[in-house]
């Protein structure tokens, strides 16, 4: 796949290592894949399924991709994903919390598990813009014995909200991008991105490493309080 011609194509210079050579229909396979597995194989561990949607929303905003279809793609993703990941929760129920991704992250169940009783339903949408939570949430709501229509409901009102905003953010940061090519110049407007770029993700792993850091010192204080047995 080569860059769209135009102003379209500047964005994508940082991804052509990523795309070259390779049909639209792989990208949006990619794409519908790692926001399925999100959830439903608990990759949401190890990768952020909103990395992959904005970077839809950059290769959309070049004309590699259909803005349309590739939302459509996202959304049914995210609530196939879901779903598959309340199926898991509520066959295997509290078998799940003993697996190993699950051991690791106690803190953030015992988190979600909390927020599911304070909320209810609505706990499917607000989890949704947390990583973790968005890993966990299906299957411990799954594990709850939520009614699956319910369910269904929040999910699919948070897949559409959290797909909509992401893939339009990069949409609209790749065609602001391009403007700024036009007005200041090529060089200085990729400059001006890769500083932004490493901004992002500096914060981002700072994000990652004190959401970490918080969850170790739960669980110790967790240990703390466990009585001993006599």
């Amino acid at each position: 796949m080569k860059p769209h011609e135009g102003s379209g194509g500047l964005m994508l210079e940082n991804f052509n290592a990523l795309v070259d050579g390779l049909p639209p229909a792989v990208v949006y396979l990619i794409i519908g894949a790692l926001v399925f597995a999100e959830a439903a194989l608990f990759f949401g561990f190890l990768f952020p399924g909103e990395t992959a949607i904005v970077v839809g929303g950059v290769l959309a905003a070049s004309g590699h991709l259909s803005l349309p279809l590739l939302l459509v793609i996202a959304v049914g993703s995210a609530i196939t994903g879901d779903s598959v990941g309340y199926e898991i929760g509520r066959k295997y129920g509290t078998r799940l919390l003993a697996t190993r991704p699950m051991e690791k992250h106690t803190a953030k169940v015992a988190k979600a598990q909390d927020l599911i009783r304070r909320r209810g339903a609505f706990a499917v949408f607000l989890g949704r813009f947390t990583a973790l939570l968005r890993a966990l949430m299906p299957a411990l709501v799954g594990a709850s014995r939520m009614p699956y229509p319910r369910f269904l409901v929040f999910n699919a009102i948070g897949a559409v909200t959290w797909v909509v905003a992401y893939t339009l953010g990069g949409y609209f940061a790749g065609q602001a991008f391009d403007r700024a090519a036009t007005m200041v110049g090529r060089g200085l407007a990729i400059a001006l991105a890769v500083l932004v770029v490493v901004g992002v993700v500096v914060w981002s792993v700072r994000k990652r490493r004190r959401e970490a850091q918080e969850e170790d010192e739960a669980q110790q204080d967790a240990g703390h309080d466990t009585p001993v047995p006599r």
